[in-house]
């Protein structure tokens, strides 16, 4: 598989898959770490996700400015490294759950400076590690699979991506099962809606009913729902944890192979002598296609990290998880974060199929070019939330359930729409991702290579930090509308990246 690749491509790959591991730590479980160590509700917790995860990226652009600045790639992805894991060893620090009176903003500003530190880090790392990888492809041996490089990078990451969520789930359920309790999905919430006093009637009943089935004996709710909510948010501490571990791995490796990973040239450098230099017009017509790629991608990422966003509280509110259950003896694999592994065990799965699909056009001269991909993806990624539209049409408002207490199991749908919809957006994503980050690679005069890769990550940034937008309409319209919004944000960047097509295949040249 990597045979026809430079031999540092499966190291940086490696390096980068316990970044990968902590990534899909924090997609799978933050806003319901947020939700049930803070009680707050859908669009409080989007917030401070898309805040985040805007952070994340447009860090990236910072530290390819600052890789570029310093000449010292390898150092400034070795920082980033550090970092994060300092990042996540602060948020692996228990603390009390429910939040003491008079503690809440110390507690909140203690997890957002956690947050900062993992997102400053990536913004360090990720960026800089990728225009290393482009590196790699500027030598001719290696040029024409370069679009294949990025698709075998993507892949091989997701590896660690896909046991992030199952250990994260497996941790916090497992602490809960050490002390006597089994996990439910809409217990926090009741929890808090109890010691606030905000609790409906009939949300009363159901939780009573859930404290016992959960194996609470005692009479006494409010003493449950704290004993409850502590386990539950100490767990999902302890599942933060893991990610420390799997970053001194990464860093490890990146130690041992750092000295035969290339060195990206920084803006006063030529990156070979066999370098032609470009005019300033041929620099403009690049950096215009550039930013006009970015600009229409904002959109698709919008809708596309809905997966840890919306769709998470859709597999939370509305999907019945008690076929999904995995019994370990000491702890269960059950949870709405659990359908954060499915899109990486896709991307893993389906990237060889998408290769050989591709490497087969390639032979036939009918190889879409990667920005045809690019637009082909964003339609797929369109069919993905029809699919949920149609399977979420009658079910109740989010305030609905909410009064309910939470949605009996013969109500929910069935895990398999989820599955279908990862299954569609993964193929959008591979049409995408990898091909977004060789389109960089490729188009980006050599001198900007850094900053390019970091101004593609700043335009993911700023569709993330749309994310919260999806939080609004879960809480105020019917579910099977909220996912319309995303139709047609993916079908604008599909229509749009047609339009310029021509000219961006001709700049690709």
């Amino acid at each position: 598989m990597f045979k026809k690749h430079p031999k540092g491509l499966i190291a940086a790959s490696l390096a980068n898959m316990g970044e990968r591991f902590g990534f899909y730590t924090m997609m799978a479980i933050l806003v319901l770490f947020l939700m049930s160590k803070f009680g707050l509700d859908e669009t409080q917790a989007g917030l401070i996700y898309a805040v985040f995860y805007f952070s994340i990226y447009i860090l990236a652009f910072v530290g390819g400015l600052i890789a570029d600045k310093k000449r010292n790639y390898k150092g400034t992805i070795l920082i980033g490294l550090i970092l994060m894991t300092v990042g996540y060893f602060i948020m692996a620090i228990p603390t009390p759950t429910p939040v003491p009176e008079g503690s809440f903003g110390l507690y909140l500003a203690m997890t957002c400076f956690g947050l900062l530190v993992i997102a400053f880090g990536n913004g360090l790392f990720k960026g800089n590690l990728q225009a290393l990888v482009g590196q790699m492809y500027d030598n001719p041996e290696y040029s024409k699979q370069r679009d294949s490089g990025f698709s075998l990078f993507y892949m091989f990451i997701n590896v660690g991506a896909i046991f992030a969520p199952f250990a994260a789930v497996g941790m916090r359920n497992g602490w809960l099962k050490s002390h006597g309790f089994a996990y439910n999905p809409d217990l926090p919430a009741l929890c808090h809606e109890q010691l606030n006093s905000t609790i409906s009637t009939d949300a009363a009943f159901r939780f009573h009913d859930l404290a016992t089935k959960v194996g609470y004996s005692g009479t006494d709710l409010n003493a449950f729902a704290k004993e409850y909510l502590n386990l539950f948010t100490t767990g999902f501490h302890y599942a933060f944890a893991i990610a420390i571990g799997a970053m001194i791995i990464s860093l490890i490796v990146y130690l041992i192979n750092k000295k035969n990973f290339p060195n990206p040239k920084s803006a006063h450098e030529k990156s070979s002598s066999t370098d032609v230099e470009m005019d300033v017009a041929e620099i403009k017509q690049r950096l215009y296609a550039l930013f006009a790629v970015f600009g229409v991608v904002i959109f698709f990422w919008f809708s596309f990290h809905q997966n840890g966003l919306t769709l998470t509280y859709f597999a939370k509110d509305y999907t019945n998880l008690s076929g999904l259950v995995l019994d370990l003896g000491f702890t269960t694999i059950q949870g709405a974060e659990i359908f954060q592994s499915i899109n990486p065990i896709f991307v893993v799965l389906l990237t060889p199929i998408i290769m050989s699909v591709f490497g087969f056009l390639r032979s036939k001269g009918w190889e879409p070019s990667t920005p045809r991909k690019i637009a082909i993806g964003m339609g797929i990624a369109a069919l993905a939330y029809v699919t949920m539209s149609i399977g979420s049409m009658g079910l109740p408002t989010k305030s609905v359930i909410t009064e309910m207490g939470g949605l009996p199991d013969a109500q929910r749908v069935t895990p398999f729409l989820l599955i279908g919809t990862y299954l569609i957006l993964t193929i959008a994503e591979l049409f995408i991702s990898p091909m977004g980050i060789s389109f960089v690679s490729k188009v980006a005069p050599p001198k900007y290579q850094g900053i390019m890769q970091g101004a593609w990550l700043g335009a993911t940034a700023v569709g993330n930090q749309l994310l919260f937008i999806g939080a609004i309409f879960y809480k105020s319209i019917p579910i099977s509308m909220v996912w319309i919004v995303f139709v047609v944000a993916c079908s604008i960047s599909m229509f749009t990246m047609l339009g310029m097509l021509k000219w961006l295949e001709r700049i690709t040249k």
